[in-house]
């Protein structure tokens, strides 16, 4: 199976759920933006749910079927359509081979996520085939994706894959009626994202905390895959003694020395310098990597205790939907 860019849009990467194996010696996590998008989008053709993806960043992009592809997307950035036919979210969709494909905007998210059966044939660097541009680590030749460029599918496909392609293959497009709702999977809130109190959260005046937790926050423009600046009440705090380098992760919420809220992302370094207020809990990192610039978002704080549990559950969900997917097919 095969695809061809025809226009490659934003910023257009290969990124699978990260580099877990290298953040010791620096090397960014990576990996895609909304990760529960990513797993969702491989599940639905039968892939297993860490293999590669294409991350488009908003809806200005198009590509061409060279093959016939089994693939599926997810994720709120976009919509696929082919000329004025919009294709369905969150399920295998057989595309023939010749077919035009392009992104329609949504006003509801940022990313949109592909994945084909069999996952796409892209090398693994450090353990991971996740893009992280500024090293012109991993991915497609290091790089984001341009026009013109072709990409393949492995073609090792699981026997899902291969029932899911027997059923739905022809010579036109085809689709069944079921789908793996990702919606499901976030039950709290929409742009309320719990987080646990950080190592510095102490430091910080008791009004300060109570903006933080109270008070919107928005997404400001100068905002990436490596963090996002955020426009909203300035902490304060009564601790002014600042910190060495040390431990950050996706998810790490910092005060700059303004009082200015900064949120890691993707791929964020592995150390940094200003107080951690708090770490966004594991399953509400998809909530963040949706983000739009000027959408609101809000923190709740839970503990770390439920923050594991939540996730726990995240992933036992998932486990669920893949044994249902092999029984269905088997």
């Amino acid at each position: 199976m095969k695809i061809r860019l025809i226009k490659s849009g934003m910023l257009t990467t290969i990124q699978d759920t990260g580099r877990f194996t290298h953040l010791s010696q620096g090397v960014p996590h990576s990996g895609a933006m909304d990760s529960l998008s990513a797993r969702i989008a491989n599940l639905a053709v039968g892939n297993t749910d860490r293999e590669a993806v294409i991350e488009f960043t908003y809806a200005q992009a198009s590509f061409q079927a060279e093959t016939a592809l089994l693939v599926a997307y997810a994720g709120d950035g976009a919509l696929l359509k082919i000329g004025q036919q919009i294709l369905p979210r969150e399920r295998p969709l057989f595309i023939p081979s010749g077919a035009i494909i392009s992104l329609k905007a949504t006003p509801h998210g940022a990313r949109t996520y592909l994945s084909i059966a069999g996952g796409w044939d892209i090398p693994d660097i450090m353990d991971s085939k996740s893009t992280y541009i500024t090293a012109s680590l991993g991915g497609f030749q290091g790089r984001a994706l341009e026009s013109g460029d072709i990409l393949c599918n492995k073609e090792l496909f699981t026997a899902v894959s291969r029932k899911i392609l027997h059923n739905l293959s022809g010579d036109h497009l085809n689709f069944p009626h079921w789908k793996l709702s990702r919606q499901s999977f976030l039950l709290n809130k929409k742009n309320t994202v719990r987080i646990v109190p950080g190592r510095e959260f102490t430091w910080f005046h008791g009004e300060s905390v109570v903006d933080f937790l109270s008070k919107p926050y928005t997404l400001g423009l100068n905002s990436n895959r490596m963090g996002y600046r955020l426009k909203g009440p300035t902490l304060r705090r009564f601790v002014n003694k600042e910190i060495l380098s040390t431990a950050v992760a996706p998810g790490t919420i910092q005060i700059t020395g303004d009082g200015s809220t900064v949120l890691l992302m993707a791929d964020c370094q592995t150390t940094g310098g200003y107080p951690r207020i708090a770490q966004v809990a594991a399953v509400d990192m998809p909530i963040c990597g949706q983000l739009k610039p000027n959408d609101l978002i809000y923190f709740s704080e839970i503990s770390r205790n439920d923050a594991e549990k939540l996730y726990i559950q995240r992933e036992q969900q998932l486990q669920k939907v893949a044994l249902a997917l092999k029984y269905k097919f088997s």
